[in-house]
């Protein structure tokens, strides 16, 4: 199974965790120029952001290290840019990070949280 087919699985089964957990979804893969959001969500009035890593081993930090501050950055400047685009109704906003080590899946709400909003 090669990196894309991987990375497509485990989005598959942060979005099923997701649903499970009460969450709309609204997109997956969502690209523009700046970035790419795995994930967009609902749960209930907040509008959530989710990036998903996979990882097999925890060395090198795991999933949630990969989630570096350019990654962030990026992942704002998207959601910036969804937000303009489809004005969807929300009271929140949230970034949130679901992490798979092997077959362990862990969701972190509010994995960061922008120092610049102005979304």
């Amino acid at each position: 199974m090669n990196t894309t087919q991987s990375g497509y699985e485990a989005e598959d089964k942060a979005v099923a965790f997701l649903k499970n957990k009460g969450h709309r979804i609204l997109a997956r893969n969502y690209r523009k120029n700046c970035g790419e959001i795995d994930i967009i969500s609902l749960d209930k009035k907040t509008l959530v952001f989710c990036e998903v890593k996979q990882r097999n081993s925890s060395a090198f930090g795991g999933p949630v290290a990969a989630i570096t501050k350019s990654k962030q950055n990026k992942i704002v400047q998207t959601a910036h840019l969804y937000i303009k685009e489809n004005a969807p109704k929300f009271d929140s906003i949230r970034f949130d990070a679901i992490c798979l080590l092997g077959e362990e899946i862990t969701h972190i709400p509010d994995a960061f949280i922008p120092q610049r909003y102005n979304l």
